[in-house]
Formats: structure tokens, C-alpha cells, sequence
């Protein structure tokens, strides 16, 4: 099987298991922080929900949340991204 047809084999700089920054952003809506938080334990179940940073736009009408958590490979930081891009209420992740 190629690299290419194969994602674990892909390069990454990124060494596993690491501390891992993700930053979603949405409309500052009733819901948005919990629905992005029960995606993020989804994919990370020891993720500390302490640790999330919130920060509105500065009209207020977008909100991001940074979640660091720790990542065991590549494949579940893809799923994750992949998981939150897709939801109805996230605008943007990073």
C-alpha cells in the first residue's frame, strides 16, 4: 500500500502523543460551547473541560474556544477536525 493510500504512514512534524491546540469558532449562541465540547470528548475522552479558553469577537456576535488536548496520532486529529468542520454550528476551525 502507497503513503498515499495510507494515513498512517503519511508524514507529520507533529510527534505523538502531544499537547495539541484546536480553535473553533462560531456564532455566540446558546449551545455552541457545549456542542463543540462534547465533539471534542468524543475524539479525546481525558480532555480536562477546565482548560478551555473562550474568548468573544469584539462585537460580540462570534465566540472561539480553544481546546488543547492530548493527541495519540494523526488519525485522531483528523477525525476531530473533520467531526467539528462538519457540525451546523461551527464557522471555522483551526
Amino acid at each position: 500500500m502507497s503513503e498515499q493510500n495510507n494515513p498512517e504512514a503519511r508524514q507529520t512534524l507533529l510527534e505523538f502523543p502531544c499537547d495539541f491546540p484546536i480553535k473553533i469558532m462560531g456564532a455566540r449562541v446558546d449551545g455552541f460551547a457545549q456542542a463543540v465540547l462534547d465533539v471534542v470528548l468524543t475524539h479525546a475522552p481525558d480532555f480536562d473541560a477546565a482548560t478551555v479558553e473562550m474568548r468573544p469577537s469584539s462585537k460580540g456576535n462570534y465566540l472561539a474556544i480553544t481546546c488543547t488536548f492530548r493527541a495519540v496520532s494523526q488519525l485522531q486529529v483528523d477525525a476531530m477536525y473533520r467531526e467539528l468542520t462538519s457540525h451546523p454550528m461551527v464557522k471555522v476551525v483551526l
